[in-house]
């Protein structure tokens, strides 16, 4: 076991004219570390022909280790101050478990003021840019590829929910954050924003961070935060999954934008199976896609305490349990999450304090990520046990 701590500090903020410091010690098992010299060397001095990806915390370049072994490397940006807690994080979160649906952390480098990860590299890059992307693949998701990578999700999710102690919410599960190895074998990565939440625990009130079209509607609007919304988010994703497209497309007439919403309106008039992807040429089991696309409903119900747990998920999605259509009832959606936010600003009294929420571009096409206006910390707040969060 090595232990040592993390001390970061941001000297100039041009804002808020404020020093940012982050003091973290931690035990670290299982982690190898890694000069910044070796990676400088496996990336060829972070060659932008090696770069194969980039988001809000850095980039991520393909590098080979001096084993030999294919690394994905994640630099974070000098420049990003919440990047900080993220990489402690991730580190803390996915150094302890290892599942066959989760990613593979090989080590980091914390040398001076660089901090790497080194993830295991996954040829079939995301979901986001094969399935869901407007670029070419040239990777086929016939029908049985697609169950297959729903079944791994849920059963990644499924470990970190209830196999993990603490257990763990994700909270930023999306197409972006799924990759797929060789054999098209779905991974769940990307825990900066991983919460460790206390078996007595059911909920934590926390900054809201996430993806907008993913965010459970409890968590966008009062930031109370449960594995309810992973499995809210895992929802939105399985329907993406079976019908190809991404959650938000402002380009479609206006019915037919958001995603969930259209799914609901096509379940009342029972013609769930004109979602599915338009690509699989009709070689699919429609009863089947149609019960993967009710699995999401019930997923994404409005009430937290409606959504199934995820192994109930796992047990439907593989045929094990029946799917009770009496239970699905309307989603939280997001165009009643915007009308929302809409009405409670118009009734803020003057002098009133209002939390905004500010949206920026994300890696997914018709996405947006948000994170809640009036945080400065990653402060938590712990709940005590009531009954919100008990599984069906």
């Amino acid at each position: 076991m090595t232990c040592f701590s993390f001390l970061f500090r941001r000297r100039n903020d041009s804002v808020n004219n404020q020093t940012f410091e982050v003091d973290e010690e931690f035990d670290v098992q299982n982690v190898k570390f890694y000069s910044y010299k070796e990676l400088r060397t496996a990336t060829e001095d972070f060659s932008p022909v090696n770069k194969i990806g980039e988001g809000g915390f850095g980039s991520v370049y393909k590098g080979r280790l001096k084993n030999g072994n294919i690394a994905a490397i994640k630099v974070l940006s000098a420049e990003s101050r919440q990047g900080v807690r993220e990489f402690v994080t991730e580190i803390k979160v996915i150094s302890e478990i290892e599942h066959e649906n989760l990613v593979k952390l090989y080590g980091c480098c914390v040398e001076d003021n660089h901090r790497i990860l080194v993830y295991n590299y996954l040829e079939n890059n995301s979901l986001s840019q094969t399935l869901l992307g407007s670029g070419h693949s040239n990777i086929q998701f016939n029908w049985r590829t697609r169950s297959k990578i729903c079944i791994g999700i849920a059963r990644g999710l499924a470990f970190l929910h209830e196999e993990v102690r603490p257990y763990i919410v994700h909270r930023d599960i999306k197409a972006s954050n799924i990759l797929l190895d060789k054999d098209l074998t779905p991974k769940i990565s990307d825990f900066g924003l991983a919460k460790l939440i206390p078996a007595n625990l059911t909920h934590v009130s926390t900054r809201v961070a996430g993806t907008i079209g993913y965010l459970a509607p409890e968590y966008a609007i009062r930031g109370q935060l449960t594995r309810k919304a992973d499995i809210y988010g895992f929802g939105v994703l399985l329907i993406e999954i079976v019908t190809g497209r991404c959650n938000t497309n402002t380009r479609l007439p206006v019915g037919e934008q958001y995603l969930l919403e259209r799914t609901w309106d096509l379940y009342e008039k029972r013609e769930l199976v004109g979602l599915v992807d338009e690509l699989l040429n009709g070689d699919f089991d429609a009863e089947e896609a149609c019960r993967y696309l009710k699995i999401g409903l019930l997923c994404t119900q409005d009430a937290p305490k409606l959504r199934p747990s995820m192994s109930s998920v796992v047990k439907m999605l593989t045929g094990q349990k029946m799917v009770d259509e009496r239970k699905i009832t309307k989603p939280g959606l997001i165009s009643d999450f915007m009308d929302l936010k809409v009405r409670s600003s118009d009734k803020t009294k003057p002098g009133q304090k209002n939390t905004s929420y500010n949206a920026f571009s994300g890696s997914d096409k018709g996405n947006s990520t948000i994170s809640s206006g009036t945080s400065t910390s990653a402060n938590t707040t712990f709940n005590t046990m009531n009954n919100d969060d008990r599984s069906v």
